[in-house]
């Protein structure tokens, strides 16, 4: 008989983590444990705050599995008995970890992956003004060849162009966090053409996709808030080119798996990204990160400290997890 237990733990942030809807000093992180007896299974979750989540109704809603979890639910089970979110996120994580303890298989090798390999990851600049955005740009740029800017609406064409300014060889992705909501897509996009951004995330708020509809952006869009899990891939297609993959969206690693086979079957481009977490709660995502086209998973670099073993970044090169972290 299985046992779970659930408990919340925080982690301060290195400074602060800052986007268009406000600033972050730690982050609270909801650890799950799954015991037999002769293994133990762990998984993370993170609440999602903008579906009005709190690491309190993560948790109760994860103890809330306990009798399911004792009765030997599986992953595939789970998917039906519980809703997307961070607490299935972090029962499914545990599930894949006790079963890969359990069969002495590695998670990857389960998800039938040939190999794992070290994926590059972006490492994110917060929203600031422009010459804090340049100044942080051009500390992380001999490290990270891949930026990703928050962005918040008012005065990004500025930003934008202070990081290039900082960094004039990184890779730049923007995340708008849905504050273009009533701009000129186009036209935003356009702007920021010449200082080769390669991705555009969420410029618009999730449920108004609608007004992306006949929309021609120079830069490919990327769906995050407005892409949960394999529900919203048909109002996705055919007006952003990527989807943002996040397992506390997904709720969890099997869903993610079935949501990039099915969005790159629609034709649409994966992104991987991350909630703030440590490299527990990071460690399934590079299984689906195998076959992305943009990594975002910096997650325990934005902390001003990992679990230990953690997931080892070498010039935001993330290296696969030791299985005495996860898998």
């Amino acid at each position: 008989m299985r046992r779970l237990d659930v408990r919340i733990e925080t982690w301060p942030v290195a400074g602060a983590f800052t986007i268009a809807r406000g600033a972050k000093t730690q982050v609270d992180v909801v650890c799950v444990e799954i015991a037999d007896g002769s293994h133990v299974g762990r998984g993370e979750g993170t609440a999602i705050y903008y579906h009005g989540e709190s690491a309190e109704s993560v948790a109760d809603q994860a103890r809330s599995m306990a009798d399911a979890i004792a009765g030997g639910i599986d992953r595939a089970t789970l998917l039906k008995a519980m809703p997307r979110g961070a607490a299935r996120n972090a029962i499914d994580a545990a599930l894949w970890d006790i079963e890969a303890k359990a069969s002495g298989v590695r998670a990857w090798a389960a998800a039938g992956l040939p190999a794992i390999t070290p994926v590059q990851s972006a490492f994110t600049i917060s929203v600031a003004d422009p010459a804090k955005m340049e100044a942080d740009a051009r500390a992380a740029a001999p490290i990270y060849p891949l930026l990703k800017l928050k962005l918040a609406g008012e005065g990004d064409l500025d930003r934008v162009a202070a990081v290039r300014r900082g960094a004039p060889e990184a890779r730049l992705i923007v995340d708008a966090n849905e504050s273009w909501t009533g701009r000129d897509v186009a036209a935003e996009a356009a702007r920021l053409l010449p200082f080769g951004v390669e991705l555009i995330e969420q410029p618009v708020a999730a449920g108004q996709d609608h007004l992306l509809d006949g929309v021609t952006s120079p830069i490919p869009l990327c769906a995050d808030e407005s892409c949960q899990d394999r529900t919203d891939l048909a109002r996705c297609v055919g007006r952003y080119a990527a989807i943002n993959i996040k397992l506390d969206k997904a709720g969890g690693l099997t869903e993610a798996l079935a949501l990039a086979a099915e969005g790159k079957a629609a034709g649409l481009e994966i992104m991987v990204g991350c909630m703030l977490s440590t490299s527990l709660g990071i460690a399934p995502a590079t299984i689906v990160a195998q076959g992305a086209r943009w990594v975002d998973i910096d997650g325990p670099l934005l902390l001003a400290r990992d679990r230990s073993p953690g997931i080892v970044f070498a010039n935001g090169i993330a290296s696969p997890p030791d299985p005495a972290l996860w898998g």
